[in-house]
């Protein structure tokens, strides 16, 4: 007790919050403020939960707010580089939390800006979000009981979080897909891939089953011609290529996830939450996505 009274008192001198400093009372669960909670209307907290090991989840801060009449839509995340730790994807992550969703992450929480060193994250870790978040949402002794959308799950990651999400395509939890910064390799250059990502065949696209969406950086982007081939070759689903000449790192890092994160929150209110304003960034003859600065944007036929 003494050491809590001493990191009060010390929290109000300095101005910071015991949420901010990741500590909460019980010295097990870490949880972080990022950004004043995000842009949104439902300001956001990243936080672990104790029944999700390896796992980082970003919430409304008040969930009181949800409930029946309007329910939290889920984005599980893999991370770039099969990191297990989002500590490169927070603020964008954290950002989509603010405007109404449940984001489950693959890995540690990053309580400060040092890069991540340990074991590489696994596809499996993908599975067990969604597994948890469904798990939540009928647990009446969870805070989230009966106010996550588990109907609307979008599967996502940057780079190798991406393959991880193509690796797990077929799950039939799955809505709709966020590919970024990757795409899958061809055996051409197969031998340029990181050790233990994950590399499914070109033929694994034919499994999904829901609409997809790739963010690219670019022609300087590493992942643009996987990224872009993955795309030539979907026919069955509705998809679409959103470029943003940046290169491989994105816009992730950038305050409260830059460009990225207002393309990614406008599919996935589309997408999850049916949104037809959003949706006019994406559909149409006349879609505004390519009005917008320095992006491009290319659909198939399932998708004009």
């Amino acid at each position: 007790m003494r050491t809590i009274r001493l990191l009060c008192t010390a929290a109000m001198l300095w101005g910071f919050s015991l949420v901010s400093m990741g500590f909460n009372g019980d010295g097990e669960n870490k949880s972080r403020i990022v950004e004043d909670g995000g842009t949104g209307p439902y300001k956001a907290i990243m936080k672990e939960e104790a029944n999700l090991p390896a796992h980082t989840v970003f919430a409304p801060q008040d969930l009181s707010k949800f409930g029946k009449k309007q329910k939290l839509p889920v984005l599980v995340w893999g991370n770039g580089a099969c990191t297990n730790s989002p500590w490169e994807h927070y603020k964008f992550l954290n950002e989509i939390a603010s405007y109404g969703y449940l984001v489950v992450a693959t890995g540690f929480i990053p309580m400060n800006e040092e890069p991540y060193r340990g074991p590489m994250s696994t596809t499996e870790q993908q599975v067990e979000s969604i597994d948890w978040a469904v798990a939540q949402n009928s647990d009446p002794s969870s805070p989230y009981y009966g106010k996550i959308d588990v109907k609307n799950i979008c599967a996502a990651g940057m780079s190798c979080g991406g393959l991880q999400t193509l690796y797990n395509c077929a799950d039939p939890r799955i809505t709709t897909l966020m590919i970024c910064n990757s795409g899958l390799f061809n055996r051409e250059n197969a031998g340029s891939a990181v050790g233990g990502m994950p590399m499914p065949p070109k033929t694994k696209l034919k499994e999904i089953h829901s609409p997809i969406i790739y963010i690219l950086g670019g022609k300087e982007d590493i992942a643009y011609e996987n990224g872009m081939d993955d795309f030539h070759r979907i026919s069955h689903v509705p998809a679409c290529a959103a470029n943003f000449p940046v290169g491989h790192g994105g816009t992730y890092r950038q305050p409260h996830g830059g460009e990225f994160s207002v393309v990614a929150l406008a599919w996935l209110n589309w997408q999850l939450k049916g949104d037809r304003k959003s949706a006019k960034m994406f559909k149409g003859k006349k879609c505004t996505l390519p009005k917008r600065d320095r992006w491009t944007l290319e659909k198939n036929a399932k998708m004009k």
